[in-house]
């Protein structure tokens, strides 16, 4: 007869029997096994013997399995209640080599006579066998393991990700706080596009149709795209020169978005200019003003150039301050002709503002201040245009002309449309795109002034996974 042993007796009564102590391990014996006690739920991690070829699983263990050198198959052991098994991605290479769970036989798993396939990186799961008609069942499925990031590690702004990059948008003032530095130099060189505010358009003059408010110009739009971050980028890509490259740290980044320029209501006057973006060392100037008629005034220099009003002035230079690649174009010019006046359009980062060219009604030899187009990035995972310039207003051109139409187009990339006088007002340059606004009308119509420009946005991007 077997000898039981028992090194404490705590209380026995009736058939409950209390081995140890609170505080004290119960041990069984060398080659022991226990039954009756049942399992809570867990199993023990066989850590000394890492899996690298096709075994056999035994109920209450959990194994680590290493597909680095080829795919793996674990077999189930035979199926009874209760009985449970685990399995672990040991470095992450599922993904490229796969785990194959075998079922015993004819037993089931999650009620199919099928093997389970772990393709997923990282990933783990844990099996119980329930019964004859599910058989092996998943209680809990993990896709990737925990770990230690050697990543940036960052806030602020709005999150999102895409693919293995997190996006951080700025629509207004905020800081981008760095908590943590990437173990690899070349994965702190991040992403961003820089975008100022930009500039309302020019006012008309009421005692005359032919003095028309130019578009304003759009904000300055700056943008590089580090090699670790891939996306599309816009044509103004500045990577590699350095001045334009932002290496982060663990500090914190305060961030400033540019407002657009107000709306100016006294008549005849230039559009107010756009404000200037920030982020690290990387400043966008924000759009120059569109000219207004008040003795025939020049558009205003910016990150581009607001447009000339419906005289004949010359637009504001864009690129003000100047960088490589350009920030912004040139805003365009304004003319007239007996009858018929046409502003210039506000300059956008990818080209000048069009020149407005009067003509004879209905015209002929007139053109329309087209506002400047912008450029287009994916730098959010999506292509989507910034700093279009304002169109400028005017009195002439295709008719009839209704008050839903907007006529001047401004530039793509949220630039604002012209005033056609009397009837259509100017609109404003879209919010966060850092669009121009659009120029003013003239003459009797209530249209004179022109309108606000859109404000700026900073977004940053980098590899977080």
């Amino acid at each position: 007869m077997s000898k039981i042993e028992v090194d404490a007796i705590d209380k026995q009564s009736g058939s409950t029997l209390t081995l140890g102590g609170s505080g004290t391990a119960v041990t069984l014996g060398a080659g022991a096994t226990q039954t009756g006690f049942g399992r809570t739920g867990t199993v023990d991690w066989q850590t000394g013997s890492i899996k690298t070829s096709t075994f056999t699983a035994v109920n209450g263990e959990g194994y680590f399995v290493n597909t680095a050198g080829g795919a793996v198959t674990a077999n189930l052991p035979a199926g009874s209640a209760g009985a449970i098994v685990s399995f672990a991605d040991y470095g992450d290479n599922f993904g490229t080599n796969a785990l194959t769970i075998s079922s015993n036989g004819s037993e089931k798993i999650s009620g199919e006579t099928l093997d389970a396939i772990l393709e997923t990186n990282g990933q783990s799961v844990t099996l119980v066998y329930v019964d004859g008609t599910e058989g092996w069942v998943t209680v809990n499925d993990s896709s990737e393991n925990v770990k230690g990031s050697p990543f940036i590690l960052a806030t602020g702004g709005t999150i999102t990700t895409s693919g293995n990059c997190r996006i951080h948008t700025f629509t207004g003032p905020g800081t981008f706080t760095v908590s943590r530095a990437a173990v690899c130099a070349a994965n702190n060189v991040v992403s961003y596009a820089v975008v100022a505010g930009g500039a309302s358009g020019g006012t008309g003059n009421p005692s005359s149709s032919t003095n028309l408010g130019g578009g304003g110009g759009a904000g300055g739009f700056r943008e590089v795209k580090a090699p670790t971050t891939p996306y599309t980028a816009s044509p103004l890509d500045g990577y590699p020169s350095a001045p334009n490259r932002v290496t982060v740290t663990a500090t914190s980044f305060p961030i400033t978005v540019g407002g657009g320029g107000a709306s100016n209501p006294p008549t005849g006057s230039n559009g107010s200019a756009g404000s200037n973006s920030v982020f690290s060392t990387i400043t966008s100037a924000g759009g120059g003003g569109g000219g207004g008629t008040q003795n025939g005034l020049n558009g205003g220099s910016g990150g581009a150039g607001g447009s000339a009003p419906g005289t004949t002035r010359s637009g504001g230079s864009g690129n003000t301050p100047p960088v490589s690649p350009s920030q912004g174009n040139n805003g365009g010019s304004g003319n007239h002709a007996p009858g018929s006046a046409k502003a210039g359009g506000g300059g956008g980062a990818g080209c000048v503002g069009q020149n407005g060219v009067g003509g004879p009604t209905p015209p002929g030899t007139s053109s329309y201040g087209l506002g400047g187009a912008g450029v287009t990035t994916c730098i959010t995972g999506a292509p989507v245009a910034y700093a279009g310039g304002g169109g400028g207003g005017t009195n002439n051109g295709p008719f009839p002309v209704t008050p839903s139409e907007q006529y001047v187009a401004g530039g793509t990339g949220g630039g604002g449309c012209g005033a056609y006088e009397p009837s259509v007002d100017a609109t404003a340059g879209t919010a966060n795109t850092g669009g121009g606004g659009g120029g003013g009308g003239g003459g009797a119509g209530p249209n004179q002034v022109g309108s606000a420009g859109g404000s700026g946005i900073v977004i940053i991007r980098y590899k977080f996974k």
